[in-house]
Protein backbone atom coordinates (compact mmCIF):
# COMPACT_ATOMS: atom_id res chain seq x y z
CA UNK A 1 0.00 0.00 0.00
CA UNK A 2 1.59 3.49 -0.71
CA UNK A 3 2.60 5.33 2.16
CA UNK A 4 0.10 8.36 2.10
CA UNK A 5 1.26 10.90 4.84
CA UNK A 6 2.85 14.22 4.25
CA UNK A 7 5.42 15.98 6.31
CA UNK A 8 4.51 19.14 8.54
CA UNK A 9 6.48 22.19 9.42
CA UNK A 10 6.24 25.30 10.83
CA UNK A 11 7.74 28.68 9.88
CA UNK A 12 7.85 31.50 12.96
CA UNK A 13 10.48 34.03 13.83
CA UNK A 14 11.93 34.99 17.37
CA UNK A 15 10.18 38.43 17.89
CA UNK A 16 7.45 39.22 20.22
CA UNK A 17 4.62 37.01 20.70
CA UNK A 18 1.19 37.63 19.89
CA UNK A 19 1.23 40.55 22.27
CA UNK A 20 -1.60 42.24 22.17
CA UNK A 21 -4.23 39.84 22.30
CA UNK A 22 -6.24 38.16 25.54
CA UNK A 23 -3.80 34.83 24.55
CA UNK A 24 -0.79 36.53 24.11
CA UNK A 25 2.80 36.38 26.28
CA UNK A 26 2.89 40.39 26.64
CA UNK A 27 5.50 40.35 23.85
CA UNK A 28 8.47 39.88 26.07
CA UNK A 29 9.56 36.38 25.05
CA UNK A 30 13.48 37.50 24.32
CA UNK A 31 14.96 34.25 26.99
CA UNK A 32 13.40 32.06 24.52
CA UNK A 33 11.41 30.33 26.80
CA UNK A 34 8.33 30.69 25.36
CA UNK A 35 9.82 29.11 21.47
CA UNK A 36 11.83 26.55 23.62
CA UNK A 37 8.31 24.97 24.74
CA UNK A 38 6.72 25.95 21.18
CA UNK A 39 8.76 23.61 19.97
CA UNK A 40 8.54 20.55 22.11
CA UNK A 41 4.66 21.23 21.70
CA UNK A 42 6.04 21.06 18.16
CA UNK A 43 7.80 17.62 18.80
CA UNK A 44 5.09 16.46 20.77
CA UNK A 45 2.95 16.43 17.18
CA UNK A 46 5.71 14.59 15.73
CA UNK A 47 6.61 17.78 13.38
CA UNK A 48 9.26 17.48 10.94
CA UNK A 49 11.10 20.54 11.83
CA UNK A 50 10.23 24.46 12.95
CA UNK A 51 11.99 26.91 10.88
CA UNK A 52 13.18 30.62 12.25
CA UNK A 53 12.99 32.97 10.02
CA UNK A 54 15.04 36.28 10.19
CA UNK A 55 15.86 39.61 8.67
CA UNK A 56 18.74 42.31 9.39
CA UNK A 57 17.46 45.58 9.82
CA UNK A 58 15.22 47.69 11.35
CA UNK A 59 12.23 48.75 8.55
CA UNK A 60 11.85 51.94 7.71
CA UNK A 61 10.10 51.90 4.16
CA UNK A 62 6.66 52.22 5.21
CA UNK A 63 5.18 55.69 5.94
CA UNK A 64 9.20 56.31 5.32
CA UNK A 65 10.13 55.63 9.19
CA UNK A 66 11.12 53.31 11.71
CA UNK A 67 8.30 54.70 13.88
CA UNK A 68 5.35 52.64 12.73
CA UNK A 69 7.84 49.32 12.63
CA UNK A 70 8.85 49.81 16.38
CA UNK A 71 5.15 50.71 17.29
CA UNK A 72 3.50 47.83 16.41
CA UNK A 73 6.92 45.61 16.64
CA UNK A 74 6.39 44.56 13.18
CA UNK A 75 9.80 42.66 12.13
CA UNK A 76 11.50 44.63 14.57
CA UNK A 77 12.33 43.66 17.58
CA UNK A 78 14.10 40.05 15.81
CA UNK A 79 16.90 38.07 17.84
CA UNK A 80 19.51 35.85 16.29
CA UNK A 81 17.97 32.69 15.66
CA UNK A 82 21.00 30.70 15.52
CA UNK A 83 21.26 30.85 18.93
CA UNK A 84 17.57 29.85 19.65
CA UNK A 85 17.70 26.98 17.13
CA UNK A 86 20.12 25.51 19.87
CA UNK A 87 18.19 26.16 22.65
CA UNK A 88 15.06 24.33 20.37
CA UNK A 89 17.54 21.66 19.60
CA UNK A 90 18.83 21.21 23.05
CA UNK A 91 15.26 20.75 24.22
CA UNK A 92 14.14 18.45 22.05
CA UNK A 93 15.37 15.11 20.80
CA UNK A 94 13.68 14.58 17.42
CA UNK A 95 12.33 17.61 15.89
CA UNK A 96 15.01 19.48 13.30
CA UNK A 97 15.62 23.02 13.82
CA UNK A 98 15.78 25.23 11.03
CA UNK A 99 17.74 28.37 11.29
CA UNK A 100 17.34 31.32 8.42
CA UNK A 101 21.26 32.94 7.81
CA UNK A 102 21.85 35.12 5.22
CA UNK A 103 24.70 34.86 1.93
CA UNK A 104 24.82 38.36 2.05
CA UNK A 105 26.02 38.60 6.11
CA UNK A 106 27.97 35.86 6.74
CA UNK A 107 31.22 34.93 5.30
CA UNK A 108 31.17 31.50 4.08
CA UNK A 109 33.83 29.93 6.43
CA UNK A 110 32.12 31.62 9.18
CA UNK A 111 28.38 29.96 8.10
CA UNK A 112 29.82 26.22 7.40
CA UNK A 113 31.63 26.68 10.88
CA UNK A 114 28.39 27.81 12.93
CA UNK A 115 26.09 25.52 11.05
CA UNK A 116 28.88 22.30 11.42
CA UNK A 117 28.54 23.59 15.11
CA UNK A 118 24.87 23.73 15.40
CA UNK A 119 24.42 19.86 13.48
CA UNK A 120 26.86 18.65 16.32
CA UNK A 121 24.89 20.08 19.08
CA UNK A 122 21.86 18.46 18.10
CA UNK A 123 22.90 15.23 17.03
CA UNK A 124 21.69 16.00 13.33
CA UNK A 125 19.45 17.64 13.22
CA UNK A 126 20.15 21.35 12.00
CA UNK A 127 18.85 22.86 8.84
CA UNK A 128 19.76 26.25 6.86
CA UNK A 129 17.66 28.19 5.50
CA UNK A 130 19.08 30.07 2.43
CA UNK A 131 18.43 33.46 1.82
CA UNK A 132 20.05 35.96 -0.26
CA UNK A 133 18.59 39.18 1.52
CA UNK A 134 16.52 41.75 -0.40
CA UNK A 135 16.28 44.77 1.52
CA UNK A 136 18.97 47.55 0.99
CA UNK A 137 18.80 48.33 4.56
CA UNK A 138 20.07 45.17 5.41
CA UNK A 139 23.26 45.70 2.74
CA UNK A 140 23.69 49.21 4.78
CA UNK A 141 24.40 47.35 8.08
CA UNK A 142 26.83 45.12 5.77
CA UNK A 143 29.57 47.95 4.28
CA UNK A 144 26.88 48.38 0.97
CA UNK A 145 25.29 51.19 -0.25
CA UNK A 146 22.84 48.80 -1.58
CA UNK A 147 22.20 45.22 -2.45
CA UNK A 148 23.56 43.96 -6.15
CA UNK A 149 20.73 43.28 -9.16
CA UNK A 150 18.74 40.10 -8.29
CA UNK A 151 20.76 38.03 -11.06
CA UNK A 152 24.20 38.80 -9.27
CA UNK A 153 22.86 37.66 -5.77
CA UNK A 154 22.06 34.48 -7.49
CA UNK A 155 25.50 34.05 -8.90
CA UNK A 156 26.89 34.88 -5.40
CA UNK A 157 24.70 32.47 -4.33
CA UNK A 158 25.72 29.57 -6.63
CA UNK A 159 29.23 30.16 -5.87
CA UNK A 160 28.95 30.40 -2.04
CA UNK A 161 27.05 27.26 -1.80
CA UNK A 162 29.86 25.76 -4.01
CA UNK A 163 32.14 26.92 -0.95
CA UNK A 164 30.67 26.03 1.88
CA UNK A 165 30.21 22.38 0.09
CA UNK A 166 34.45 22.43 -0.24
CA UNK A 167 33.85 23.32 3.52
CA UNK A 168 32.11 20.64 4.95
CA UNK A 169 33.57 18.31 2.83
CA UNK A 170 37.35 19.40 3.43
CA UNK A 171 37.83 16.76 6.36
CA UNK A 172 37.11 13.50 4.83
CA UNK A 173 34.17 10.95 6.74
CA UNK A 174 37.46 9.03 8.64
CA UNK A 175 39.94 12.01 9.38
CA UNK A 176 39.18 11.68 12.92
CA UNK A 177 40.88 8.81 14.49
CA UNK A 178 40.46 9.09 18.29
CA UNK A 179 43.65 6.27 18.81
CA UNK A 180 44.52 7.24 22.42
CA UNK A 181 47.37 4.26 22.24
CA UNK A 182 49.28 6.47 19.71
CA UNK A 183 48.04 9.75 20.17
CA UNK A 184 46.23 10.68 17.55
CA UNK A 185 43.24 12.51 17.40
CA UNK A 186 42.55 13.50 13.39
CA UNK A 187 44.77 12.00 10.58
CA UNK A 188 46.60 15.23 8.75
CA UNK A 189 46.05 14.19 5.56
CA UNK A 190 42.22 13.68 5.37
CA UNK A 191 42.11 17.10 6.47
CA UNK A 192 42.61 19.55 3.15
CA UNK A 193 42.57 23.03 2.14
CA UNK A 194 39.90 23.75 -0.53
CA UNK A 195 41.26 26.90 -2.04
CA UNK A 196 38.68 28.35 -3.74
CA UNK A 197 39.55 31.28 -5.97
CA UNK A 198 36.16 32.72 -7.04
CA UNK A 199 34.01 35.62 -8.96
CA UNK A 200 32.78 36.63 -5.38
CA UNK A 201 34.92 34.46 -2.89
CA UNK A 202 38.18 33.55 -1.98
CA UNK A 203 38.74 30.88 1.03
CA UNK A 204 41.42 29.00 2.04
CA UNK A 205 39.76 26.79 4.47
CA UNK A 206 39.67 23.67 5.61
CA UNK A 207 37.08 24.25 8.03
CA UNK A 208 38.14 23.90 11.88
CA UNK A 209 35.37 21.43 13.03
CA UNK A 210 34.96 18.21 12.63
CA UNK A 211 32.36 16.59 10.47
CA UNK A 212 28.63 16.76 11.97
CA UNK A 213 26.35 14.34 12.29
CA UNK A 214 25.05 15.31 8.47
CA UNK A 215 28.49 16.78 7.77
CA UNK A 216 26.20 19.29 5.83
CA UNK A 217 22.93 21.22 7.65
CA UNK A 218 19.58 20.22 5.67
CA UNK A 219 19.33 23.03 2.85
CA UNK A 220 16.09 25.03 2.41
CA UNK A 221 15.06 27.66 0.45
CA UNK A 222 12.23 29.81 -0.80
CA UNK A 223 12.81 30.71 -4.36
CA UNK A 224 9.79 31.60 -6.67
CA UNK A 225 10.97 33.20 -9.79
CA UNK A 226 12.43 31.15 -12.59
CA UNK A 227 16.02 31.60 -11.13
CA UNK A 228 14.56 31.28 -7.50
CA UNK A 229 13.37 27.70 -9.05
CA UNK A 230 16.76 26.67 -10.49
CA UNK A 231 18.51 27.57 -7.21
CA UNK A 232 16.65 25.26 -5.46
CA UNK A 233 16.29 22.72 -7.84
CA UNK A 234 20.41 22.75 -7.88
CA UNK A 235 20.49 22.80 -3.89
CA UNK A 236 17.66 22.40 -1.73
CA UNK A 237 16.48 19.42 0.51
CA UNK A 238 13.59 20.79 0.89
CA UNK A 239 11.70 24.16 -0.80
CA UNK A 240 9.50 26.51 1.01
CA UNK A 241 6.41 27.50 -1.82
CA UNK A 242 3.36 29.55 -1.76
CA UNK A 243 1.04 28.38 -4.52
CA UNK A 244 -2.44 29.70 -5.38
CA UNK A 245 -4.36 26.47 -4.73
CA UNK A 246 -4.34 23.00 -4.93
CA UNK A 247 -3.82 23.42 -8.87
CA UNK A 248 -0.99 25.80 -8.46
CA UNK A 249 0.73 23.30 -5.82
CA UNK A 250 0.85 20.59 -7.94
CA UNK A 251 2.44 23.06 -11.02
CA UNK A 252 4.84 24.38 -8.64
CA UNK A 253 5.90 21.03 -7.43
CA UNK A 254 6.33 19.41 -10.55
CA UNK A 255 8.32 22.30 -12.30
CA UNK A 256 10.30 21.64 -9.40
CA UNK A 257 10.55 17.89 -10.09
CA UNK A 258 10.97 18.68 -13.43
CA UNK A 259 13.95 21.24 -13.16
CA UNK A 260 15.70 18.35 -10.73
CA UNK A 261 15.51 15.88 -12.86
CA UNK A 262 16.96 17.95 -15.81
CA UNK A 263 20.03 18.59 -13.59
CA UNK A 264 20.31 15.22 -12.65
CA UNK A 265 19.06 14.76 -9.46
CA UNK A 266 16.75 12.62 -7.75
CA UNK A 267 13.49 14.14 -7.48
CA UNK A 268 12.29 12.40 -4.74
CA UNK A 269 15.28 14.00 -2.51
CA UNK A 270 13.12 17.26 -2.71
CA UNK A 271 10.55 18.10 -0.21
CA UNK A 272 8.14 20.92 -1.39
CA UNK A 273 6.41 22.06 2.08
CA UNK A 274 3.12 24.63 0.96
CA UNK A 275 2.30 27.29 3.46
CA UNK A 276 -0.59 27.45 4.92
CA UNK A 277 -2.58 29.65 7.73
CA UNK A 278 -5.04 27.12 9.34
CA UNK A 279 -7.66 29.08 10.80
CA UNK A 280 -9.92 26.88 13.50
CA UNK A 281 -13.12 26.76 15.69
CA UNK A 282 -15.20 24.11 17.11
CA UNK A 283 -17.50 25.23 14.07
CA UNK A 284 -16.92 26.29 10.50
CA UNK A 285 -18.82 29.64 11.70
CA UNK A 286 -16.61 30.03 14.64
CA UNK A 287 -13.25 29.29 12.72
CA UNK A 288 -14.55 31.91 9.82
CA UNK A 289 -15.96 34.60 12.19
CA UNK A 290 -12.07 34.60 13.86
CA UNK A 291 -10.68 34.64 10.50
CA UNK A 292 -12.55 37.69 9.26
CA UNK A 293 -12.50 39.30 12.90
CA UNK A 294 -8.75 39.10 12.82
CA UNK A 295 -7.93 39.85 9.20
CA UNK A 296 -10.13 42.98 8.13
CA UNK A 297 -8.55 44.89 11.09
CA UNK A 298 -6.92 47.79 10.96
CA UNK A 299 -4.35 46.87 12.97
CA UNK A 300 -3.92 43.41 10.95
CA UNK A 301 -3.77 45.52 7.73
CA UNK A 302 -1.16 47.92 8.86
CA UNK A 303 1.02 44.85 10.14
CA UNK A 304 1.06 42.73 6.86
CA UNK A 305 1.47 46.64 5.12
CA UNK A 306 4.64 47.28 7.08
CA UNK A 307 5.88 43.58 6.13
CA UNK A 308 5.37 43.81 2.48
CA UNK A 309 6.72 47.38 2.52
CA UNK A 310 10.10 46.10 4.23
CA UNK A 311 10.50 42.92 1.83
CA UNK A 312 9.42 44.94 -0.90
CA UNK A 313 10.74 48.14 -0.55
CA UNK A 314 7.79 49.99 -1.69
CA UNK A 315 5.66 52.18 0.90
CA UNK A 316 2.04 50.63 0.66
CA UNK A 317 1.29 53.45 3.62
CA UNK A 318 0.61 56.14 0.10
CA UNK A 319 -2.51 53.94 -1.27
CA UNK A 320 -5.31 54.03 0.41
CA UNK A 321 -6.69 51.25 2.16
CA UNK A 322 -10.06 50.88 0.83
CA UNK A 323 -9.41 50.86 -2.87
CA UNK A 324 -7.34 48.88 -5.90
CA UNK A 325 -3.71 49.55 -5.94
CA UNK A 326 -3.69 52.20 -9.22
CA UNK A 327 -0.75 50.94 -10.77
CA UNK A 328 0.97 47.55 -11.27
CA UNK A 329 4.27 47.49 -9.18
CA UNK A 330 7.60 46.14 -9.79
CA UNK A 331 10.71 46.27 -7.28
CA UNK A 332 14.26 44.97 -6.63
CA UNK A 333 13.23 43.17 -3.38
CA UNK A 334 11.77 39.89 -3.01
CA UNK A 335 9.54 40.05 -6.81
CA UNK A 336 7.54 36.97 -6.58
CA UNK A 337 6.18 37.71 -2.93
CA UNK A 338 5.22 41.17 -4.84
CA UNK A 339 3.50 39.25 -7.24
CA UNK A 340 1.29 37.05 -5.27
CA UNK A 341 0.58 40.13 -2.64
CA UNK A 342 -1.13 42.30 -5.54
CA UNK A 343 -3.02 40.32 -7.63
CA UNK A 344 -3.09 42.89 -10.39
CA UNK A 345 -6.11 42.84 -12.02
CA UNK A 346 -8.23 41.83 -9.45
CA UNK A 347 -10.14 44.43 -8.34
CA UNK A 348 -9.12 43.47 -4.68
CA UNK A 349 -8.58 46.91 -2.38
CA UNK A 350 -5.49 46.87 -0.79
CA UNK A 351 -7.18 46.13 2.86
CA UNK A 352 -8.60 42.77 0.95
CA UNK A 353 -4.76 42.43 -0.19
CA UNK A 354 -3.37 42.67 3.02
CA UNK A 355 -6.40 40.22 4.34
CA UNK A 356 -4.67 37.79 1.78
CA UNK A 357 -1.23 38.42 1.67
CA UNK A 358 -0.43 38.14 5.61
CA UNK A 359 2.84 39.75 5.12
CA UNK A 360 3.80 37.42 1.69
CA UNK A 361 3.00 33.75 3.25
CA UNK A 362 -0.42 33.62 2.19
CA UNK A 363 -2.09 30.41 2.76
CA UNK A 364 -1.52 27.95 -0.21
CA UNK A 365 -5.24 26.80 0.07
CA UNK A 366 -8.42 28.04 2.24
CA UNK A 367 -7.74 26.00 5.75
CA UNK A 368 -11.51 27.58 7.31
CA UNK A 369 -13.38 25.05 10.16
CA UNK A 370 -12.93 22.81 12.33
CA UNK A 371 -10.03 20.46 13.14
CA UNK A 372 -11.57 17.57 11.43
CA UNK A 373 -12.86 19.73 8.22
CA UNK A 374 -9.38 20.97 7.88
CA UNK A 375 -7.34 17.60 8.21
CA UNK A 376 -9.69 16.03 5.78
CA UNK A 377 -9.41 19.76 2.99
CA UNK A 378 -5.60 19.33 3.92
CA UNK A 379 -5.74 15.21 3.08
CA UNK A 380 -7.61 15.95 0.00
CA UNK A 381 -5.22 18.36 -1.44
CA UNK A 382 -2.00 16.35 -0.88
CA UNK A 383 -3.58 13.70 -2.51
CA UNK A 384 -4.25 15.31 -5.94
CA UNK A 385 -1.17 17.37 -5.62
CA UNK A 386 1.46 14.02 -4.72
CA UNK A 387 3.26 15.82 -1.70
CA UNK A 388 5.13 16.79 -0.21
CA UNK A 389 4.21 18.74 2.99
CA UNK A 390 2.74 21.88 4.23
CA UNK A 391 4.38 24.54 6.50
CA UNK A 392 2.16 25.83 8.90
CA UNK A 393 2.67 29.40 9.92
CA UNK A 394 0.26 32.49 10.93
CA UNK A 395 -0.21 35.45 8.54
CA UNK A 396 2.21 37.92 10.31
CA UNK A 397 4.50 35.25 11.77
CA UNK A 398 2.99 36.01 15.57
CA UNK A 399 1.78 32.87 17.61
CA UNK A 400 0.33 32.32 20.69
CA UNK A 401 0.17 29.37 22.95
CA UNK A 402 -3.76 29.02 21.86
CA UNK A 403 -2.90 28.29 18.29
CA UNK A 404 0.01 25.99 18.97
CA UNK A 405 -2.19 23.99 20.85
CA UNK A 406 -5.28 24.49 18.57
CA UNK A 407 -2.74 23.04 15.94
CA UNK A 408 -0.88 20.12 18.27
CA UNK A 409 -3.90 19.12 20.08
CA UNK A 410 -6.57 19.73 17.50
CA UNK A 411 -5.61 19.50 14.01
CA UNK A 412 -2.74 16.59 14.32
CA UNK A 413 -4.76 14.50 16.30
CA UNK A 414 -6.96 14.48 13.35
CA UNK A 415 -3.88 14.34 10.95
CA UNK A 416 -2.82 11.13 12.38
CA UNK A 417 -6.58 9.37 12.95
CA UNK A 418 -6.56 9.86 8.72
CA UNK A 419 -2.91 8.09 8.77
CA UNK A 420 -1.87 11.49 7.00
CA UNK A 421 1.33 12.48 9.12
CA UNK A 422 3.80 10.49 11.36
CA UNK A 423 2.88 9.35 14.39
CA UNK A 424 6.72 8.67 15.83
CA UNK A 425 10.24 9.51 14.45
CA UNK A 426 12.15 6.56 13.53
CA UNK A 427 15.71 8.77 12.60
CA UNK A 428 18.03 10.95 14.39
CA UNK A 429 18.93 12.32 11.83
CA UNK A 430 16.39 15.36 10.05
CA UNK A 431 17.32 14.67 6.43
CA UNK A 432 16.50 10.82 7.02
CA UNK A 433 13.14 12.05 8.52
CA UNK A 434 12.60 13.90 5.67
CA UNK A 435 13.32 11.32 3.12
CA UNK A 436 11.46 8.56 5.11
CA UNK A 437 8.10 9.00 2.60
Amino acid sequence: MADKRFHLAWFMNFTPDEWREPFGQGGNPWDGQFYIEMAQAMERACFDLIMIEDKLMVPETYGGSRDLSLKHAMMVPKADPAPLAVAMGMATKNLGVVATMSTMAYPPFMLARLSSTIDSLTKGRFGWNVVTSAEDLMAKNFGMDQLPPREDRYAMADEYMEVVGKLFDSWEPDAVVLDRKNGIYADGSKVHTVDHDGRFYKVRGPLNTVPSPQRRPVYLQAGASPRGRDFAAQHADAIVSVANGVEGMKAFRADIRARAEKIGRNPDEIKVFFCITPSLGETEAEARARYENVTMSDNFATDVLISISAITEIDFAQYDLDKPLPEKLVTNGESGTLDKFQQWGSGKTLRQLAADGGGGLVSSMELIGTPAQVAEKMGEAMAEVGGDGFLITTPVLRVSRRYIAEICDGLVPELQQRGLVRTEYKHQLLRDNLREF
